[in-house]
């Protein structure tokens, strides 16, 4: 029987295992989910509304357990408390606005036809979710998935084994029926199995851009609908107009927060020459305040990377820079905690280029490289020589010049004066090899549905 293990990037012991299921036992689950989800689909909308957001009030009475596990399963400081805020606004959103984003458009209601447009569940929603963010990346599919009348079927990432089962003991324990939301742990061939038999009516995957095109794989010939989120290397451009102190402290920690380890993290940075030394001296001195150590001590402000591979890349992308003339600003002496492991010093890269992998290849580490510009034309040519399109974060006074880039930028959303933050009432969305499909909003709604026509013709007599 294979075992799924989650190596702590704490000290690399073996924090979690699970038996991989079978084939035959996942087939089973799926099952159970499909004949499920009927009943579950009839239900009123309000009812399954109120029973997810019971769902997510139960996952936040299990702090004490949630935040500590994951630090030990990906390395996430205690001291920022999990992912509840960000668990908690998503959750609330999608029930404020599940009535009106799942009402039929009404064409005629006359004496002589009624005309209309209704959403419907999918049927059986597999969510396939990352390490990064847990909760937060898997709750953005569960909660609408489910309040659209799906049953889900959740498989999380070995790095973090354990949350899908703290997800469906919080949910089952509120009173979602155990066959409407269930948790699998699956190798990566049983998993293309079921997705190649056409097992599910959609599938939510976010994860790296080779994932994204096994699940396109297995998925091929079957029509099964799929959403991807995959890879992604956002840039940020400060103009000379910008708010100098605001721009280094959104921008650095959006780099380096989570150990780099976002979706949406800022992993290039653009800045006018007029700005550019004093935008990098105080990039350094912010990111210099760190103290790299031990997730479990609350005075940790920057934990491990997930696994020391993860770092391996992140020092591998380094080094070639480097080699190619690009220079490191952060003095890995103030961090001596850096053990050429999971524990990674963050860095500040100048003199880098695109022809740089650093530059180029999602890096998923505390470490961000900053190029001088001279004009929003050279910004806007670097931003979109990548292969990726998640998220572009532009800092200037002036939304009238940041709409106009933002509508030349190759991206899924456009930030002026933030970064880093997913808003639930917008759509989480990327181009290029980021992805397809979207996540959240009324559209995240219309993605988890499919839309059927009513065409009644009355009798008269």
């Amino acid at each position: 029987m294979a075992m799924i293990q989650c190596i702590s990037p704490v000290d690399g012991s073996v924090y979690a295992e699970r038996a991989a299921l079978s084939l035959d036992a996942a087939k089973d689950v799926v099952a159970r989910a499909r004949k499920a989800q009927k009943a579950w689909a009839k239900r009123p909308l309000e009812e399954r509304v109120q029973l997810v957001l019971k769902g997510a009030a139960r996952l936040n009475e299990m702090s004490d357990v949630v935040v500590p596990e994951l630090g030990w399963q990906m390395g996430r400081p205690v001291k920022y408390g999990g992912e509840y805020k960000g668990f908690n606004e998503r959750s609330n959103y999608v029930a404020s606005i599940a009535a009106d984003a799942l009402a039929p458009v009404v064409v005629e209601e006359s004496d002589r036809f009624e005309r209309r447009i209704e959403r419907e569940a999918h049927g059986v929603v597999f969510v396939v979710a990352p390490w990064n963010y847990p909760y937060m990346t898997a709750i953005n599919t569960i909660a609408p998935a489910l309040m659209a009348g799906n049953t889900v079927v959740l498989k999380h990432a070995s790095q973090t084994l354990l949350v899908g089962e703290r997800l469906v003991q919080a949910f089952t324990e509120a009173g979602v029926p155990e066959d409407v939301f269930q948790n699998v742990f699956l190798d990566h061939e049983t998993t293309s199995a079921l997705i190649a038999a056409g097992s599910f009516n959609f599938v939510n995957f976010t994860g790296s851009v080779e994932g994204g095109r096994s699940m396109e794989r297995a998925a091929a010939g079957t029509f099964t609908g799929l959403g991807l989120e995959l890879g992604g290397k956002d840039p940020g451009y400060v103009m000379e107009d910008a708010d100098l102190e605001a721009a280094v402290d959104t921008l650095m920690d959006g780099a380096t927060y989570n150990s780099g380890q976002c979706c949406c993290g800022i992993e290039r940075i653009y800045v006018h020459e007029s700005l550019y030394d004093a935008f990098v001296e105080k990039s350094v001195a912010w990111v210099s305040n760190y103290k790299l150590g031990n997730p479990l001590d609350p005075e940790t402000s920057l934990g491990p990377m997930a696994h020391k591979r993860f770092a391996k890349v992140v020092r591998e992308q380094i080094a070639d820079a480097i080699s190619k003339g690009a220079k490191a600003l952060v003095d890995p002496k103030l961090f001596p905690q850096d053990d050429g492991g999971a524990y990674l010093a963050p860095q500040i890269l100048v003199d880098v280029d695109h022809s740089m992998a650093f530059m180029r290849e999602e890096t998923f580490g505390p470490a961000v490289g900053i190029m001088k510009v001279k004009s929003d034309e050279e910004a806007l040519a670097l931003m979109n020589d990548s292969q990726y399109g998640l998220t572009a974060s532009l800092w200037t006074r002036d939304a009238e010049r940041a709409g106009r880039l933002g509508r030349e930028i190759e991206t899924g959303t456009v930030f002026m004066n933030r970064a880093d933050y997913l808003d639930p009432a917008l759509c989480w969305t990327g181009v290029k090899e980021t992805g397809r499909g979207g996540s959240l909003s009324i559209i995240g709604f219309h993605n988890l549905t499919r839309p059927k026509s009513f065409h009644l013709k009355k009798v008269t007599a």
